[in-house]
């Protein structure tokens, strides 16, 4: 279905990320968003950014040429696109951009393929702020003439957008990049606990080493902002995010049977974590069980 040349657009799941998201599409496309969530406050709020918004999931299938999608989990994921197959007229490319499990994503994928629908994977990175931006890291798995369709599209939403390969290839580089985040600010926590038993400051502690080659993004954002500061709010990737994002990199690795140590032990730590009282806190938070704020009994280190 087009209107005056031009692809119509789907937007399901208008949360957190997918709020912000959905309204940079708006706001950059110049195409006609037709979005859809079970949450009206979420759905108010695109409609006030110009988006046109459907009573359901069939609803954005009859009208949208590409569906995006940025739901919880891939549970969700396969439900919202069952819904896309059993409408009376569907899209011919949905575009997943939550964190999924990566096979399970593949065998969506075939699933779509057989009844006709091109399938991506395009989990994004980064902050809240980052998808407010337009500043995202999306990673894109799937054919490269269908990443050619949509990639002006993910332009709007991102700032840095790369073709990773086959489908599921975007899963693993999401997956893996947030799975070396939670490991270094496992690292970054210690380093900081240790630093400040032996009397340093912990802004001037990370001020010092970013200027050596300890530096990295994570230094310099989750442990400069963050941690230094005990600053751990809610509604900021929270620590139930950050263990289904880790659990998923778990998963991968016993598909191919390699059990990873230190992943595992940081896992074990974020669940410890949750379970005291932090599910809901940005997930550096772990921060407050590594130096003993939190009486908790820790997992045996690697």
């Amino acid at each position: 279905m087009e209107q005056n040349g031009s692809e119509i657009l789907g937007f399901i799941g208008l949360g957190v990320m997918g709020g912000p998201m959905c309204a940079n599409l708006l706001k950059k496309s110049g195409r006609k968003v037709v979005a859809y969530d079970s949450v009206q406050a979420a759905a108010d709020e695109a409609k006030s950014h110009g988006a046109e918004i459907a009573d359901g999931v069939a609803r954005v299938a009859e009208k949208a040429d590409i569906v995006f999608l940025s739901l919880p989990s891939i549970d969700q994921v396969e439900s919202v696109c069952e819904a896309i197959l059993a409408a009376p007229r569907r899209p011919s490319l949905i575009v997943d951009m939550s964190t999924s499990n990566v096979s399970r994503t593949r065998a969506l994928a075939e699933r779509l393929k057989a009844e006709g629908i091109a399938f991506l994977d395009a989990p994004v990175a980064r902050t809240k702020q980052a998808a407010v931006e337009g500043k995202l890291f999306i990673s894109v798995g799937g054919a490269e003439s269908d990443f050619a369709r949509v990639v002006s599209y993910l332009n709007c939403m991102g700032s840095d957008v790369l073709h990773c390969g086959e489908v599921g290839s975007g899963q693993i580089v999401k997956i893996l990049n947030n799975y070396m985040v939670f490991m270094t600010v496992n690292a970054l926590s210690e380093a900081i606990t240790i630093g400040r038993q032996a009397g340093m400051e912990a802004e001037k502690l990370l001020s010092l080493l970013s200027q050596g080659s300890a530096d990295s993004f994570v230094l310099r954002n989750h442990g400069m902002k963050s941690l230094a500061k005990d600053d751990f709010p809610e509604k900021t990737f929270p620590m139930t995010y950050a263990i289904k994002d880790c659990s998923l990199a778990l998963d991968l690795a016993k598909e191919g049977g390699f059990s990873p140590r230190i992943g595992a032990y940081t896992h074990d730590l974020m669940c410890r974590a949750r379970d005291a009282g932090f599910a809901l806190n940005y997930h550096p938070a772990v921060i407050q069980l590594i130096d003993g704020r939190v009486k908790v009994e820790l997992p045996e280190r690697v």
